[in-house]
């Protein structure tokens, strides 16, 4: 009777059962080093782009001071030809490249074409867009004599000559439309690193000679 009812029941040997266990292991080594491979590269890139953030913000440029206008001509209806700000060094970071761009020929107010400077200044309006003004750079107080803007070190920026006898032009050569009485314009400074800084101001109603231009 006995072999009658066990003699077609099968049963699951030893080998069968390791290869299976083996399968399962392998399966879920290969899902784990998946899952901690992905989480490694996820914190491999946020690392990443918290120290280009920092090397960002390291790179900016702060303004320092007033926004100083010259006149061209002075007045109720008066424009003006240079504008004058004071720079540093945001947060101690990485040094800034202030070579200034090479003159037009043609004292347009606007850099010449190839020009080596790495910082580009923009003017906008509502009539107009201008890339790349000529500009002038002078060190204040200490510093080491280069044109890189270091920790501790102030460059004084002038867009335009002051003097209609210099060289490489000024606003007035610059722009299309002149910049004149209760005109609101923008300056873009671009350097080869960080943020790009604006500038928005307002003209008064009369132009002075010398003015700050809050």
């Amino acid at each position: 009777m006995y072999n009658k009812y066990l003699k077609h029941e099968k049963g699951i040997t030893g080998l069968e059962t390791a290869i299976i266990l083996i399968a399962f292991v392998v399966v879920a080594a290969v899902f784990a080093y998946t899952a901690l491979s992905a989480g490694l590269f996820s914190t491999q890139k946020a690392q990443e782009a918290v120290y280009a953030g920092l090397k960002e913000a390291q790179s900016t440029l702060e303004l320092r001071g007033g926004i100083v206008a010259t006149a061209g001509t002075p007045g109720a209806s008066g424009t003006i030809k240079q504008i004058t700000f004071v720079v540093s060094n945001a947060l101690g970071g990485d040094p800034i490249d202030f070579t200034e761009p090479s003159m037009a020929t043609d004292n347009s107010g606007i850099s010449a074409l190839g020009s080596s400077n790495k910082v580009v200044i923009n003017y906008i309006d509502s009539n107009q867009v201008v890339s790349n003004l000529y500009w002038t750079c002078t060190p204040l107080g200490t510093n080491d004599g280069d044109d890189l803007l270091e920790t501790g070190e102030k460059f004084q920026i002038t867009i335009g000559s002051d003097d209609e006898t210099q060289d490489g032009g000024n606003l007035l050569d610059a722009l299309t439309y002149a910049l004149s009485v209760n005109d609101t314009f923008t300056l873009e400074i671009m350097t080869n690193a960080g943020a790009v800084i604006t500038i928005e101001r307002t003209t008064p109603a009369y132009i002075d000679l010398k003015m700050n231009l809050h």
